[in-house]
């Protein structure tokens, strides 16, 4: 929506976690973009992020869908292209499995690694573990065999900055309903979300893509509790993605 206002006449500032200020910096019609920590600079108006498609009278019709609208950084697409190295040999799958533990109805909407893990013996496939917070304490469930495959570079993602550099090197990213299920989105990077059977509001109900992310792809959960229908239907996926790759 910044490039929206910007194209209004706006001077856009955008204050925003810390996290995310190296990010943003690269969004287009973004005049200023500053931290939680730091002072709000003057301004005339203000508007909460998530009331945008309402001022500006959104539609299904009207969703501003173009993408990328966010970008890497160069010099740290270079820096992890150096460190993931040749590593990285077939389909180069990034993986989120949980998101915040802290927000409302996180348990439903992430499953953990264990459900996903008949994905992690698919031939042909580097994965990429891309989880931050307290859902890397799932990386234990991995045994030896699966840890041939497998790629973790969660430790070392100092902000969405960093996750950005990396997901732009990857031919996929698979992610719960996640900021890095959003970040691929905006890269314009294939993405596929994992959505939970009461989903939120900007899943909509039954579609499997997106109005908000062109390059994305739903997955959607039958039955609360239950992700045997959503890992089946990833494993199908994978397999026809290793043998038709979009590369």
């Amino acid at each position: 929506y910044a490039p929206l206002l910007a194209r209004r006449g706006a001077h856009v500032i955008v204050q925003c976690r810390d996290a995310l200020v190296r990010l943003l910096a690269t969004l287009p019609g973004v005049a200023t973009v500053v931290g939680h920590s730091a002072p709000t600079p003057e301004h005339d108006c203000h508007a909460a992020l998530m009331s945008l498609p309402h001022l500006l009278g959104t539609t299904l019709a009207t969703v501003p869908a173009e993408v990328p609208y966010l970008a890497a950084e160069p010099a740290l697409v270079g820096m992890w292209r150096d460190r993931l190295g040749p590593a990285l040999a077939g389909l180069r799958v990034g993986l989120v499995w949980a998101g915040n533990a802290d927000l409302p109805d996180d348990a439903k909407r992430s499953p953990g690694l264990k459900p996903l893990l008949p994905l992690l013996d698919l031939p042909g496939i580097a994965f990429v573990s891309l989880q931050k917070g307290g859902g890397r304490a799932d990386l234990e469930q991995l045994d030896g065999r699966l840890l041939a495959g497998f790629h973790d570079v969660g430790d070392g993602l100092d902000d969405l900055a960093d996750t950005a550099a990396v997901v732009a090197q990857l031919d996929l990213v698979i992610s719960v309903d996640s900021a890095v299920a959003h970040l691929a989105g905006a890269l314009g990077r294939p993405v596929w979300t994992i959505v939970r059977a009461e989903s939120e509001w900007r899943w909509m109900l039954e579609r499997t893509d997106s109005p908000w992310y062109p390059t994305m792809r739903l997955f959607r959960q039958a039955r609360a509790g239950d992700w045997s229908d959503v890992v089946a239907a990833l494993r199908t996926a994978l397999q026809r993605a290793v043998r038709e790759p979009w590369r």
